[in-house]
């Protein structure tokens, strides 16, 4: 039997291979069909609703009820989630004189926090296949 040392040595050495995978997002309780649903992925507490700053962002066009999307190739890691309904397709989630969102918003962990804090909304993603749902509040 050939010896094992060189193989468990080789094994030791060689550098770990970073997992990646896919997530998979629902956005629930669409209320219409008019315009989009925007949402911006986060993967720290300083870029945390900096969408600018978002480590990937996505735009579906709205559906009653609901939509799906996947995040290809993700790596493992703390990752926040925020989602909004642009009804009217200006870009941004409208507020009433009070600050209060008359569109649809949402963020992962269900928090409705306003504005929730980044370790409020984070979820751990192991880089494996995973899916989360997030509701969207109007």
């Amino acid at each position: 039997m050939p010896n094992a040392y060189p193989l468990l040595l080789i094994a030791a050495l060689a550098p770990a291979t970073a997992l990646a995978g896919d997530l998979t997002v629902t956005i629930d309780h669409i209320r219409n069909d008019h315009g989009t649903i925007l949402a911006a992925l986060y993967d720290s507490d300083t870029s945390f609703m900096k969408q600018p700053l978002a480590r990937a962002t996505f735009q579906l066009k709205a559906t009653p009820s609901e939509v799906r999307y996947v995040f290809h190739d993700l790596p493992a890691g703390k990752y926040a989630l925020t989602v909004f309904h642009d009804e009217n397709g200006n870009g941004q989630l409208d507020k009433n004189l009070l600050g209060i969102p008359k569109e649809g918003y949402g963020f992962s962990n269900s928090t409705t926090t306003k504005p929730p804090r980044f370790d409020q909304a984070a979820f751990d993603f192991n880089g494996t296949t995973a899916s989360i749902t997030i509701t969207l509040h109007y």
